[in-house]
């Protein structure tokens, strides 16, 4: 069997057994190795080369981890919260109860999708907001798998179908993998070609809110540490000079990207640290804690990220990812539809087993490109099948900040399981629906 379906299969076993992520894809990735040829030695030898790939990743989640901490230090956070309380007020009758619930949703549906743009923060919004409204979600009884349903849409729905913040790296991949694959496409024709297989993620998440998800449950009030001590009070001013440091990373990773062609994210949230540090948010004696715990918060996330890159150097090395796709040519035999849907299954098993969408484009594109070229599929459907193969198994994998992200937040009194309350919910509402219509979009574009 493949080298890259057992590797994937054994690390979701183990998660689905409750096993560490890290540990799951350690193992995962010398069983992978092995199976795929690799003797011992050249299997730890590839693991332990590949664990630097994620590490500008990592470091981006840590520096963005320290300025999420800073923010909460100007009371920003709790503002927002305050807001969201008051705007929920006291439970007396059930169709208030409803509309509290609803407003809950969208505020934290659009907090998500900004992460991802407006105030590129990605996932290191969570840790800070969340904890603080699961007293609300208590009190209104919201099930968190719809939370964190509604979370992972958030971060991942914006970057496949919106050209700015995070979804301009990835579409900038795309198109640069596309063109040295040998297929050029305009950045224009990305969104428009990732608008159907976007629009099933919209279904899954309506899905999720209308019919999975919609019944109350109830959870234990279990007291946070220190809850009373994370409040922080906040004026007018604080609140100025949270918002001129959000402004600050927004245009410094902007600048970076836009101007200098260079990844932003790291110099991005160091100059929103800046700006708290020098305005005196942050206090000259309270600058290393803050910078440090907020390290701390993203550490786990980060040394997922940095095995999951060491799990597909060996998957990598193995050469069975060419093979997998070889086996499934095989099988196509010159059928477009068949082709269309063999791909987008490959590119899940693929970023399920690696955890990114980003890292994936690599690794399919010099066999998927030439592919759909050879089978005579348009170039807007193979930037829907190239793209949605990509991003299929962000939503569900164990390894994926996209699923981490929610459940550090979800999880902090210890009622929120990584794997069958984020990453299995999410499996389902988003990675049938995009292979559904990623499936679609192949055939009409």
């Amino acid at each position: 069997m493949n080298a890259v379906v057992i590797a994937v299969l054994v690390m979701l076993i183990l998660s689905l057994l409750r096993i560490n992520v890290v540990v799951a894809l350690a193992v995962g990735a010398i069983v992978g190795g092995l199976v795929g040829g690799l003797d011992i030695a050249t299997t730890i030898s590839a693991f332990t080369e590949g664990l630097g790939g994620n590490a500008t990743v990592a470091l981006s989640y840590a520096l963005l981890g320290s300025f999420a901490v800073a923010i909460s230090k100007t009371g920003l956070p709790d503002a927002m919260v305050d807001l969201a309380i008051k705007m929920v007020g006291k439970q007396e009758d059930s169709k208030r109860k409803t509309y509290s619930k609803v407003l809950i949703i969208l505020i934290i549906l659009a907090i998500s999708i900004s992460s991802q743009n407006l105030v590129p923060v990605h996932i290191a919004f969570i840790p800070i907001l969340i904890p603080p409204l699961l007293k609300v979600f208590n009190e209104l009884e919201i099930d968190r798998r719809l939370i964190a349903t509604v979370i992972t849409f958030g971060l991942t729905a914006p970057y496949i179908a919106l050209p700015i913040g995070f979804g301009e790296i990835f579409q900038g991949l795309l198109q640069q993998y596309m063109a040295e694959s040998g297929l050029e496409v305009t950045k224009r024709d990305i969104p428009i070609a990732m608008l159907i297989p976007t629009a099933g993620m919209v279904v899954g998440l309506l899905i999720a809110i209308f019919f999975s998800y919609r019944k109350p449950k109830t959870y234990k009030e279990i007291k946070i540490t220190n809850e009373t001590e994370l409040k922080t009070a906040y004026t007018k001013k604080s609140l100025t000079f949270a918002l001129l440091a959000v402004i600050a990373t927004l245009g410094a990773q902007l600048t970076l990207s836009q101007v200098f062609d260079v990844d932003g994210m790291i110099f991005g949230a160091l100059a929103g640290i800046a700006v708290l540090y020098f305005s005196g948010s942050i206090k000259v004696n309270q600058a290393d804690e803050v910078i440090t715990g907020g390290m701390k918060m993203m550490a786990f996330i980060g040394f997922v990220m940095i095995t999951a890159s060491g799990f597909a150097a060996v998957i990598n090395a193995t050469g069975d990812v060419e093979e997998l796709v070889k086996q499934s040519a095989a099988l196509i035999n010159g059928n477009q539809s068949l082709a269309a849907l063999m791909m987008l299954i490959v590119g899940l098993v693929i970023t399920m087993g690696i955890g990114s969408s980003f890292s994936t484009i690599p690794i399919i594109a010099t066999i998927f490109v030439p592919l759909c070229i050879e089978l005579g599929f348009s170039p807007m459907a193979t930037l829907a099948i190239f793209g949605t193969a990509a991003a299929l198994g962000d939503a569900g994998s164990p390894a994926s900040d996209s699923t981490l992200g929610p459940t550090a937040g979800l999880n902090v009194d210890g009622q929120h399981n990584h794997i069958w309350d984020t990453c299995v919910p999410t499996f389902l509402h988003y990675n049938i629906p995009l292979i559904i219509f990623g499936w679609i979009a192949a055939i009409v574009l």
